[in-house]
């Protein structure tokens, strides 16, 4: 476990120490930096100089952009056929200041009647709402910060956040009174033999990082009665843990869920 950052004994050798540096410095990367047993040892471990999560105001403003990137497009294809089926009511939950409404409105014809809700830290939310109002969208696109409230939504999306929640997904639909119609993940960090815990580097701060094994987010999923209708991985959109054993055979994937 790391306890605290120090760049020259954490790990041995100029290549890892150069890596650390890095890691520290970085503005616009996604970096990774060790294994831990749990996310909260993960957080333990952050750089003291450094904010840790996203509720902040750099990463309110600063972070990402309404683009659709090419492994969106299986997300996009089951949340269109989501609108097709009238489902009209989506939980997005990790979903900034609403980067996948903007981005997919693009790509997608949004069916009248639609309630995009985004869960995230109070200072995004703030931020999203903001964005929102300015764009004249509000009416559309809601923000929260209690995730609870996914209860009785038809789509509980997630896209790129799940990993950076401390609740996995067995926990999240134990806790929704009334679970969604249909579950669509999206670049999800897994393993295809263990769970890893680590930290990454958003830019603006650190955070604890889930990348869970593969079978178990699916079984999770598949426990509450759950079929799945698809399964993707993310290829293009690389992670890495360095000097970690088992740190190159993580990826990203996505899949979709529905409840018969």
């Amino acid at each position: 476990m790391l306890k605290n950052l120090n760049l020259d004994a954490l790990i041995p050798g100029h290549e890892q120490r150069t890596y650390q540096r890095r890691f520290v410095q970085n503005k616009s990367e996604n970096l990774f930096l060790g294994s831990f047993e749990s996310m909260a040892a993960a957080e333990a471990a952050a750089p003291p100089n450094l904010p840790v999560g996203y509720d902040n105001a750099d990463a309110a403003t600063t972070l990402y952009s309404p683009q659709v990137f090419a492994w969106d497009y299986p997300a996009i294809h089951w949340l269109a056929d989501a609108f097709l089926n009238g489902m009209r009511s989506l939980f997005d939950l990790g979903g900034h200041v609403g980067i996948k409404y903007y981005a997919f409105k693009r790509v997608i014809g949004y069916p009248e009647r639609l309630r995009w809700t985004v869960c995230d830290v109070p200072s995004v939310a703030k931020a999203g709402e903001a964005l929102a109002q300015s764009r004249d969208v509000s009416a559309e696109l809601a923000f929260c910060s209690d995730w609870r409230l996914a209860s009785g939504n038809d789509v509980l999306f997630l896209s790129g956040s799940l990993q950076y929640l401390p609740s996995t997904m067995k926990e999240i639909l134990q806790a929704l009174e009334t679970p969604p119609r249909r579950i669509i993940l999206n670049t999800t960090a897994v393993h295809a033999d263990r769970t890893l815990y680590t930290l990454n580097s958003i830019g603006v701060g650190v955070c604890p990082y889930r990348i869970q094994h593969h079978e178990e987010v699916l079984n999770e999923i598949r426990g509450f009665g759950y079929r799945r209708r698809d399964m993707w991985r993310n290829d293009g959109k690389p992670i890495a843990i360095p000097f970690v054993e088992g740190g190159d055979a993580a990826y990203y994937f996505g899949c979709c869920f529905d409840r018969p």
